[in-house]
């Protein structure tokens, strides 16, 4: 499946591109049903907040076979994160976020690509997100915030957290850009301007429905203190034109793709078990 012009010229000015119900409910059910097996805990990759208890996110290699293989390899989303980035692609990072009912905590303004560009070695921004909603994201449960255009402004200067701000020092390092404290943060006056510029948004939808989101987009959202809660999965596709450059002291491999090989899209019926 490809976008429609006007759905690309749409990604180009806004930075994202929400496209409702484009997986089945059947297909999103099969990704929810494994999650009920609890066959990720104890994973080298989990993130809970900061209460020690409530799962807040889970990452895995885009190498092995896990909750969101089938998925982030399917025609419907691989084929548009292609056209795109104008290029084949390949996994830089699989993950699935977690906002509990109740005592989901916030993520603070941000831009994604800072991350990558400092962790990771990846050249440039030529990347694009894809959060698909595996639950219902409403007003109440916490959803993106996102500024239109935001993404035209380059990597926006951005505080930095010192390890003495950490909330839990003992922590392996890498998780530090995937707590409520982030690593890297936009700064308050810079959202303030950029707001007032170009407003802000909060792509809301049903289960299935996707979000196409630059990496330079900047975004975050709030607590969650309803009684919603609120799974999403984010595939993140670099262009193989865009292949990192080697760091000192790399993350691990369940949070950068390190296959370069150009992913084959899977057909529609391949996500069915």
């Amino acid at each position: 499946m490809y976008l429609q012009e006007e759905q690309q010229k749409t990604y180009e000015e806004n930075g994202f591109l929400l496209l409702d119900n484009l997986f089945s409910q059947d297909q999103i059910e099969t990704i929810t049903t494994k999650l009920s097996t609890n066959s990720w805990e104890g994973k080298p990759g989990n993130v809970l907040e900061e209460d020690g208890g409530t799962l807040r996110a889970i990452h895995e290699d885009p190498t092995e076979t896990g909750l969101l293989d089938k998925i982030s390899k399917h025609a419907l989303i691989v084929e548009p994160a292609m056209q795109i980035l104008g290029s084949q692609v390949y996994i830089h990072q699989l993950k699935i976020n977690f906002k509990a009912a109740f005592n989901g905590d916030l993520w603070p303004w941000h831009q994604d690509y800072i991350y990558w560009q400092q962790e990771d070695g990846m050249p440039t921004p030529r990347a694009v997100n894809v959060m698909i909603f595996l639950e219902e994201v409403n007003e109440f449960n916490g959803p993106l915030y996102i500024i239109p255009g935001s993404h035209k402004q380059g990597v926006i200067t951005s505080l930095q957290r010192t390890e003495e701000d950490s909330a839990d020092p003992e922590a392996p390092e890498w998780i530090s850009s995937f707590q409520s404290n982030l690593k890297y943060t936009t700064p308050e006056e810079t959202v303030s301007e950029l707001v007032k510029e170009l407003g802000i948004e909060a792509p809301k939808g049903k289960p299935g429905s996707a979000l196409f989101f630059h990496p330079n987009c900047v975004h975050g959202s709030t607590n969650n203190i309803s009684p919603f809660s609120r799974k999403i999965a984010i595939i993140t596709y670099n262009s193989v034109e865009n292949i990192p450059i080697t760091v000192g002291n790399p993350r691990p491999d369940f949070l950068v793709g390190r296959d370069y090989q150009a992913i084959k899209p899977l057909p529609n019926q391949a996500l069915i078990v």
